[in-house]
């Protein structure tokens, strides 16, 4: 069983890239050997459909590691799906090739295992390369319980990739003139940003320790029991709030480090590297955190860089996340039916603007364009290119509609088995949001962008898998990567 985690957080922070066509040949030659070998009563139909799923959801264990977030606290469990003999023991290895416009045509393999020495944990990794010369690796692992403790986590996980073409929408200096917007802000052009090779490395280490309260008194995991994928037993929460009775209380405590370089002539700006240390707590109140149908969850953090090697110099930034779910109940189409809506917000307390002589305005003590206030990517504002917008403060609002379908094609397809799905998913959703130089001016809604799109999901081996496309005024993005967005 693969652990997303309040979407990924973990891996599915992790493994995410923005993708225009994927190319599944190994698929399509299994496909073409086994036609002959299944069934009379099973339609082409069937195999075709199943093709296209599964090319969408066979790119998730690769990344151009642009996306990369930061750490983020989830609860501990363990699944136990009464389709698996072993209990919550889950293993998957994939190969995958896709093409992307960021790293080109790629081929890959990745692989993990769950359950395995202790019932939460999960050890994972993936490794690619690609003919425009992208390559690297990602490897982790996830809620390893410390020894002799029963309450303390620990996860860590890393990167390194070089990428034929990293992009930046940022800028350290800003015009004295309100005609021309910095690049990355609310009202910048799409088309302001820097575009060139070089590497994007980054590690995670993380202590959380899962407070004695609510669920959570008298063990410090859940474990949920799902027949074919919907919770059947032990739901952690979803009744009324109050973290003292209900629900899973987490305080966590990380510390993150990321090398990043354009391999530019002319500008070196972005060059440098991060530090931060973060602490947070969550308090989830839902009934299955990978895939909560009621319920609610709430996130703050507070994340400090004292050692950052940039131009920006020291920075602070302060979060908050709430996420809220309604159970719609079943349908005669679908087994499940969900209404998820989510807001975040953050402002950075270091952020100073100094003006020069000449009236150019030099930001100081501001987290990087892809770290603090931003929007853009497999998360947030989905429409959007990765780290699209980012200033000093932020706002942002998103609405689910997740349907569950009875209908399951990947399930009855033979040579298919390996994936263990338990059900596919059509999701619709809108998001809006905006980012500014100062937290009084987020409110000015004529200037939120909105996006709104469509999501193609599945359960497999215990985790949730999501294709997303979304449109927007700057055009259609599709993004592939574990985990619901929220």
């Amino acid at each position: 069983m693969l652990d997303p985690r309040s979407t990924m957080s973990n891996f599915a922070e992790i493994t995410a890239f923005r993708s225009s066509i994927c190319i599944c040949l190994g698929v399509k030659a299994i496909y073409k050997t086994t036609m002959s070998l299944q069934k009379k009563h099973e339609r082409a139909t069937m195999y075709q459909l199943s093709l296209v799923i599964l090319c969408s959801f066979v790119l998730v264990l690769t990344s151009s590691t642009t996306g990369m977030a930061k750490p983020k606290t989830s609860a501990k469990y363990s699944i136990i799906r009464s389709e698996n003999l072993k209990k919550t023991k889950e293993t998957l290895i994939l190969p995958y090739t896709f093409a992307s416009d960021s790293m080109g045509t790629t081929l890959g393999v990745g692989a993990l295992a769950k359950g395995y020495f202790q019932d939460q944990l999960l050890i994972s990794g993936t490794v690619f390369g690609s003919f425009d010369d992208a390559r690297g690796f990602i490897a982790g692992l996830w809620d390893l319980r410390v020894p002799y403790t029963k309450r303390l986590f620990f996860t860590g996980y890393g990167s390194y990739g070089h990428f034929p073409r990293q992009k930046a929408y940022s800028s350290q200096q800003r015009p004295p003139s309100s005609s021309g917007a910095p690049a990355g802000s609310n009202d910048s052009d799409k088309d302001d940003y820097i575009q060139t090779s070089g590497e994007d490395n980054w590690s995670v280490l993380r202590l959380e320790y899962v407070l004695p309260l609510g669920s959570m008194q008298h063990q410090a995991r859940g474990r949920y029991h799902l027949t074919k994928g919907i919770l059947t037993k032990g739901a952690s929460g979803g009744d009324h709030w109050n973290p003292l009775t209900n629900g899973i209380s987490v305080i966590s405590f990380a510390q993150s480090n990321r090398y990043q370089n354009y391999e530019s002539e002319k500008d070196n700006t972005l060059f440098g590297e991060v530090h931060p240390f973060q602490i947070s707590y969550l308090y989830n109140n839902t009934d299955f955190p990978p895939n909560p149908s009621r319920g609610s969850s709430q996130w703050l953090s507070y994340t400090y860089d004292a050692f950052a090697e940039t131009k920006s110099g020291d920075w602070t930034f302060i979060e908050f996340e709430a996420s809220k779910y309604f159970d719609l109940g079943p349908s005669s189409s679908a087994r499940q039916r969900v209404l998820a809506l989510n807001f975040w917000t953050g402002i950075s307390p270091s952020w100073e603007t100094e003006t020069g002589i000449d009236g150019t305005q030099m930001v100081t003590n501001k987290p990087p364009f892809f770290e603090g206030a931003r929007l853009g990517g497999f998360n947030r504002m989905r429409g959007y290119p990765n780290n699209r917008f980012n200033d000093r403060a932020v706002i942002y609002t998103a609405a689910e509609y997740r349907h569950t379908l009875k209908w399951n094609p990947l399930k009855d397809v033979s040579w298919l088995k390996w994936l263990k799905s338990d059900w596919i998913q059509i999701v619709g959703f809108t998001e809006s949001g905006r980012v500014a130089g100062e937290y009084n001016d987020l409110g000015r809604l004529s200037d939120w962008k909105v996006d709104a799109g469509i999501g193609l999901r599945a359960m497999l081996a215990g985790a949730v898998v999501r294709l997303d496309i979304a449109r927007s005024d700057e055009g259609t993005t599709a993004w592939v990567m574990f985990g619901h967005s929220f």
